[in-house]
């Protein structure tokens, strides 16, 4: 690991047997919307988590997790990389980790992996209901696009597309 990255303490890569962990710290932030429909999809959409390490390796990337002393997760995220276009992937905070800057560093963190693979631009998908994440990624110099996906899945979730050049 970098300097950076072992500045922020219990950043540690993703393993296979985070699952648990994952699902915990995802459903937590997807609860935050409950009232829109927003819930986790165990067995179609979430289920990358069952092994996110070996998903996210497969696609050319990494993933990270911080977490605390007694093991519970409190961030993760991920990238993949495929033809010089790094995506990232499950940029999540519990609630009380936000606004300490540790969002902020995870995604310098992994677009400086993806330029330093070689990689020249990052693109992302957010589910159009996430607001304050569409904020946080263009005050990083995201871009969103026209493209949008339906993903036919329980929480009737509608995406938006984001880039930015590295």
């Amino acid at each position: 690991m970098s300097d950076e990255e072992a500045n922020i303490p219990g950043l540690r890569p993703a393993r296979d047997d985070d699952a648990e962990g994952l699902y915990a710290l995802i459903g937590a932030c997807f609860a935050e919307y409950a009232h829109e429909g927003v819930v986790m999809d165990r067995a179609g959409i979430d289920a990358d988590l069952e092994a996110w390490a070996t998903y996210l390796a497969k696609g050319g990337g990494q993933g990270f997790v911080i977490a605390a002393a007694d093991g519970t997760l409190l961030a993760s995220i991920g990238y993949g990389l495929a033809g010089g276009v790094g995506e990232v992937k499950r940029l999540y905070m519990r609630a009380e980790m936000r606004g300490q800057g540790l969002a902020d560093r995870l995604l310098a963190m992994v677009e400086a992996m993806v330029k330093g693979a070689g990689g020249t631009r990052m693109m992302l998908w957010s589910d159009s209901r996430f607001t304050r994440a569409h904020a946080f990624y263009r005050r990083h110099g995201y871009v969103q696009g026209t493209d949008t996906r339906q993903l036919h899945d329980p929480s009737n979730t509608t995406e938006y597309y984001f880039e930015k050049a590295l």
